[in-house]
């Protein structure tokens, strides 16, 4: 519990770089699963991308088997039957007209035992379905380019690279769980996933930002790493983007339980499982992704590369960084006072040791004592017997009473 309690007391001190190269691992070994999911199982792709019809039957007293022997008999026997929710079944199938479709409605309505006017039914064309998948591409390659550009002049291009890689680490982890688990991908399921690239994308810049903030102070501190400037500003952070995953978590989670278990919207289904994949798998990738490809970078930069040295040659078991950034600010402060009243700061230069006099000089010197004794610093010679000038008027005497 002490480490929970300097958690939350914003305490901590985590070593993150010790856990980067595990944590790396485990990402590639996810994002491989993923990859592999989505090659072999594809996407469950809903019917506005794949087109055809969808019937939604709700009944207590029916199940696969009996929904698919009475759609055989119409020549549906391959139709694709899901249970969405306790009592809810979807049904589709590729069908050629509207009379079909009715057909098909009437056929599922006396298996369920149910009337026709509580089967729903819809019907989406290919077309329309292409033009969503070709809208949901787009839209994904426009945000990358735009979300790279503002990066790169926000901040710098080695961040903007990334972010993105961690938003592609978050929406490819995303996909790989909905493929590995058969999830039916629908439209509300797009628009979560566009909805992770925000979530994602604002705590990775909240990182990013304090730690372009302490690099700036660490200029004129100690010498010190950028992978420890890195590590010291994800300490001071990691409590912030864990409370906002948890307050962001917590409603996506009661969705999520009221729509599919209450309500039994598998619209609400669909759209909630999304965000909540996508804001842990945000969350963790803005400390374990991008923040560790942005210092690998960094590093091998000249200036960082030059402190590193600097860095190795005494021991870093003994820096205070926190101490070393307040000396570095009260130093910057002291430096930028000093200017703004038109000083000049300097190094202090060494005092030198005094020397005694020579014999030659011993004769000399009661006249360079004289010297120094009637004239200033400056040259100018001073009179210590000067008179006040002006009138000089006795004090009144008091009268005797």
């Amino acid at each position: 519990m002490s480490g929970i309690g300097a958690l939350l007391r914003n305490e901590n001190d985590i070593d993150f770089p010790r856990y980067w190269r595990p944590t790396a691992i485990a990402s590639g070994i996810l994002v491989l699963i993923a990859i592999g999911a989505l090659l072999f199982q594809g996407l469950n792709l809903g019917i506005e991308f794949e087109g055809g019809a969808s019937w939604e039957v709700r009944s207590a007293s029916v199940d696969s088997d009996d929904l698919r022997d009475a759609l055989e008999p119409l020549g549906l026997g391959d139709a694709r039957i899901q249970q969405v929710a306790n009592e809810l079944w979807r049904v589709r199938a590729e069908t050629e007209s509207a009379a079909e479709l009715e057909t098909v409605k009437i056929a599922l309505a006396d298996a369920a035992g149910i009337e026709q006017g509580d089967v729903t039914a819809s019907a989406v064309g290919a077309s329309w379905g292409s033009q969503v998948t070709s809208k949901a591409r787009t839209a994904l390659i426009v945000f990358f380019i735009v979300i790279f550009i503002y990066i790169s002049l926000r901040l710098e291009w080695k961040m903007a690279v990334g972010a993105l890689a961690a938003v592609a680490h978050d929406i490819l982890i995303t996909v790989g769980i909905y493929a590995l688990f058969q999830l039916e991908v629908t439209s509300a399921t797009v628009i979560a996933f566009l909805t992770i690239l925000g979530y994602s994308l604002y705590d990775t810049l909240v990182v990013f930002d304090k730690v372009r903030d302490n690099e700036s102070r660490a200029q004129g501190a100690a010498a010190m790493t950028y992978t420890q400037v890195t590590s010291y500003s994800l300490n001071q952070v990691v409590m912030r983007s864990i409370n906002t995953t948890i307050t962001s978590v917590l409603p996506v989670l009661a969705v999520l339980v009221v729509g599919r278990f209450v309500l039994g919207a598998v619209t609400l289904q669909e759209f909630a499982i999304a965000l909540l994949v996508g804001l842990l798998v945000g969350t963790y990738s803005s400390l374990f992704v991008a923040t560790p490809i942005v210092a690998w970078l960094k590093e091998r930069e000249a200036d960082n590369v030059e402190r590193a040295l600097a860095a190795s040659k005494r021991n870093s078991d003994d820096l205070d960084i926190a101490q070393a950034l307040a000396d570095a600010d009260r130093a910057k402060t002291v430096r930028s006072g000093a200017r703004g009243e038109g000083h000049r700061v300097t190094a202090s230069r060494p005092v030198r040791k005094p020397v005694a006099p020579s014999a030659s000089a011993s004769s000399g010197s009661s006249s360079v004592k004289k010297r120094r004794v009637q004239g200033t610093s400056g040259g100018e010679p001073t009179n210590p017997e000067r008179k006040p000038q002006g009138e000089v008027k006795p004090r009144p005497r008091k009268k005797k009473r």
